[in-house]
């Protein structure tokens, strides 16, 4: 066993029940671990991740292990590690430092463990390892071939240090490719958005208003599958082309200061700060329910609920908490305001997360033969293209192909 930070190493075989759980359900990955197995096109290489620490990712991290990688893994969330799946990690020979419910100073000091392997490579969700490698581990970045960065979030830090002139490596942007944001940011936060919420309110959706903040394809997901559980669903937004096409998807556009009063449920998934605020919390009813689905918790203004909630209410579980405002109603934040769908579920779907690590492993090896000069660049499209195609083969389904006549006429004026 590697060196590992862990909450309890005895959790291990409840770790190890989760990934033979989702394994034989992510296929895609499958099919390049037997390769990576047989070839080792990673030997040498040494692979730092800061990811959400669940199932999934940790079959990610040891498909890169048995391509030949020394890999070091922490969660990129203080609330999302599953102590259990870090523990059986440990035991399949991967390094980790990782458990549920650091501190700011333990989350750091995890980082800082994971990079001291002083990784060649990275994968990276929300720019927590680039940071650091920007900053006060900066002597390393060097050393870094380039990497992989996994959210909207994360791709936009990168592209401001980019633009700063002041990226030291080569980062892929998995998050643009079609086969992640179309399906991952779509159907996989949809879905596991809303397992969050129920599994932690154990109330009904049906009937109710939701409030949804943000209309990029996070946010598109939460919308379509709040509408299929019987809810109204208002939309808020900034941008006016996404503010319209909400509108001719069927669902309210307003403002949240005019959403404030009629929500039920909110769900913010923005990437920005301050989304939900004192001004809007003061106009909620009794009884509203606050998620967030965005990386970090700064989009439900966590300290504003502090500053006016006249008393905390306990909640039915840890994931819920309560807040009475001077008005006398009662607030209900969930998670804390981090990341519901990962701090009170089990984040996406295991088919879901088969595409996007599956990307993320290519795009690493894929760096090794294209060394790239820093900056931001895309998921190659051959791999985009290899990842839709094995999802399909493994389902079975096959589809048409060009004609010689067909190629020849679409490439002609």
């Amino acid at each position: 066993m590697g060196h590992f930070t862990l909450k309890d190493p005895a959790l291990a075989p409840s770790g190890h029940a989760k990934l033979n759980w989702v394994i034989p359900r992510m296929p895609v990955l499958g099919r390049i671990a037997q390769r990576f197995q047989q070839e080792h096109p990673l030997a040498g290489q040494r692979v730092a991740i800061s990811l959400h620490l669940e199932a999934k990712t940790a079959v990610l991290a040891q498909v890169l292990h048995e391509g030949g990688a020394e890999v070091a893994i922490t969660s990129s969330n203080p609330l999302t590690a599953q102590d259990d799946v870090a523990a059986a990690l440990a035991e399949r020979g991967v390094e980790v430092h990782a458990f549920r419910g650091t501190t700011d100073a333990e989350f750091d000091q995890l980082h800082q463990k994971v990079l001291d392997i002083e990784p060649t490579l990275v994968i990276d969700d929300g720019g927590e390892l680039t940071a650091r490698l920007h900053g006060d581990r900066s002597a390393l970045a060097a050393k870094v071939y380039g990497g992989a960065e996994e959210t909207t979030t994360g791709v936009t830090r990168l592209k401001a240090l980019a633009a700063a002139g002041a990226l030291k490596y080569p980062m892929i942007a998995v998050n643009d490719a079609d086969m992640k944001h179309l399906f991952d940011n779509r159907y996989g936060t949809g879905q596991s958005t809303w397992d969050g919420i129920m599994r932690t309110t154990n109330l009904v959706v049906a009937g109710t208003t939701v409030v949804v903040a943000g209309y990029g394809w996070c946010g598109k997901g939460v919308a379509d599958r709040a509408r299929g559980l019987g809810a109204r669903v208002i939309v808020t937004e900034i941008d006016p082309v996404r503010a319209n096409e909400a509108l001719m998807n069927g669902f309210s556009v307003m403002t949240m200061q005019q959403a404030a009063s009629l929500g039920d449920f909110f769900v913010t998934v923005t990437g920005n700060r301050d989304v939900i605020t004192r001004e809007h919390f003061l106009s909620m009813k009794d009884g509203a329910v606050l998620a967030n689905a965005g990386h970090f918790d700064v989009e439900v203004s966590v300290s504003d609920l502090e500053a006016i909630g006249q008393e905390k209410v306990p909640g039915r579980n840890a994931n819920v908490s309560g807040y009475r405002m001077p008005g006398g109603q009662v607030l209900w934040l969930l998670a804390e305001g981090r990341l519901v769908n990962l701090v009170a579920g089990d984040g996406h779907p295991a088919e879901i997360m088969d595409l996007t690590f599956a990307l993320q492993a290519l795009s690493l090896e894929h760096l090794l033969h294209h060394p790239k000069a820093p900056g931001v660049y895309p998921v190659d499209p051959e791999i985009d293209r290899f990842v839709a195609a094995i999802r399909l083969g493994s389902l079975g389904i096959a589809i048409d192909q060009l004609t010689e006549a067909q190629r020849n006429y679409m490439a002609s004026w």
